[in-house]
C-alpha cells in the first residue's frame, strides 16, 4: 500500500490539527480540514493558518486534487474556500451534509436563499466511495455519530478520522449536538478498528489531558484498538452509550460552535453581505445546549 507524506499544521486557539496529504511520486496532494483564524472578541476573520498551508504547497510546488472537510466542525471555521482561490482543488464533504445543512438551517432561520442540498461544494462523497490523491488510492467511510456527516478518509496507509476518534488516552466524540447520536458513532468506529493494525491514524484535535505533556495527533489503528480508554477492545455498545451519554450531558457547547457552524455549513463560506455591504453571523439564544449551570455544578460535572 501507497504511503502518503502527512504535513500536520497545528492551530493553537483551537487546538485543530489541518494536514496537507501528499503523494510524494507525482507531487498531488490533498488538504484535510483547514482553519480561518476568527477573533470572536472583534469579529474579524484573517488567513494567517491557512497561509501557512498555502507557502508549503507553492514552496513544495504541490497540485492540490481535494480539499477535504470531514465534518462541518462545531469548534474552527473553515479556510477551504479562501484556500481554494489561491491553490485550487475540488472542496468535498459526505453527502450528508444535507442533513446538517437542514438541521442547522432551521437554527440559523437561514431562510430559503440557504441552500440545503450540498450546492456549495464541489463534490459530495458517498460511503465507500474510492478516489485518489495524485496516484494513492482513496476510500470515503461514512463514520456518522459525531454528526450525521462525518466522513473519516483513508489515503494509502494513512486514515483521516476527523472528530471521530481522539488519541488514545483522551477517549471519543461527543455526540450531544443535533443529529449526534453515541450508538451511532459506537458502530461508525468499529468500521475503524478493522482496518490493519499498522495503518496511521491522523486526528482532527488534540487536547491534552493531564497524562502527558506533548501535544499528538498521530496514532495507529491497532493502538486504538487496545488502548482508546472509551471504546478499546471488549468495550461493549451499551456501556459505550452509557459512557458518553453521561458525559456529554456534563459539557459545554464548543466555545466558537456558533460562528463555525453557520460559515461550516456553508461550506466555510460567510453569509451574504446585507444591504449596508455588512456581513453578519447570528446568535440563536436560548436554543443549543442545557440551561445554564453555576460554577459549582460544572466543577462537579467536569
Amino acid at each position: 500500500m501507497l504511503r502518503p507524506d502527512v504535513t500536520a499544521f497545528f492551530d493553537q486557539d483551537t487546538n485543530t490539527v489541518s494536514y496537507v496529504v501528499t503523494d510524494p511520486a507525482t507531487r498531488h496532494c490533498a488538504i484535510v480540514d483547514s482553519v480561518l483564524d476568527y477573533n470572536a472578541n472583534a469579529g474579524r476573520t484573517s488567513h494567517s493558518s491557512a497561509q501557512r498551508m498555502v507557502d508549503h504547497i507553492e514552496q513544495n510546488n504541490l497540485t492540490v486534487d481535494w480539499l477535504l472537510e470531514t465534518h462541518v466542525h462545531a469548534d474552527h471555521l473553515s479556510a477551504a474556500p479562501w484556500i481554494q482561490q489561491q491553490v485550487g482543488g475540488q472542496l468535498a464533504i459526505g453527502e450528508h451534509i444535507c442533513t446538517v445543512q437542514d438541521t442547522f438551517g432551521k437554527v440559523f432561520n437561514a431562510g430559503t436563499e440557504f441552500a440545503r442540498d450540498g450546492s456549495q461544494f464541489d463534490h459530495l462523497f458517498k460511503d465507500g466511495e474510492h478516489y485518489k490523491v495524485g496516484s494513492i488510492d482513496a476510500r470515503a467511510i461514512h463514520t456518522p455519530g459525531h454528526t450525521p456527516a462525518c466522513m473519516s478518509h483513508v489515503i494509502g496507509d494513512a486514515v483521516f478520522v476527523g472528530d471521530t476518534l481522539f488519541m488514545p488516552d483522551y477517549g471519543t466524540a461527543r455526540c450531544d449536538f443535533p443529529g449526534g447520536d453515541a450508538r451511532t458513532l459506537y458502530r461508525s468506529i468499529q468500521k475503524l478498528l478493522v482496518l490493519p493494525d499498522q495503518t496511521r491514524m491522523f486526528l482532527c484535535h488534540d487536547y491534552l489531558p493531564d497524562s502527558r505533556q506533548s501535544l499528538i495527533w498521530e496514532t495507529t489503528v491497532g493502538e486504538q484498538r487496545k488502548h482508546n480508554i472509551h471504546v478499546h477492545e471488549g468495550t461493549s455498545e451499551d456501556d459505550f452509550v452509557s459512557m458518553r451519554e453521561t458525559r456529554d450531558a456534563t459539557l459545554d457547547m464548543p466555545r466558537l460552535i456558533l460562528p463555525s457552524v453557520q460559515v461550516n455549513m456553508r461550506a466555510g463560506h460567510l453569509p451574504a453581505a446585507e444591504d449596508n455591504g455588512v456581513q453578519y453571523l447570528k446568535i440563536p439564544l436560548n436554543t443549543l445546549g442545557a440551561e445554564q449551570t453555576t460554577d459549582e455544578d460544572r466543577a462537579t460535572n467536569a
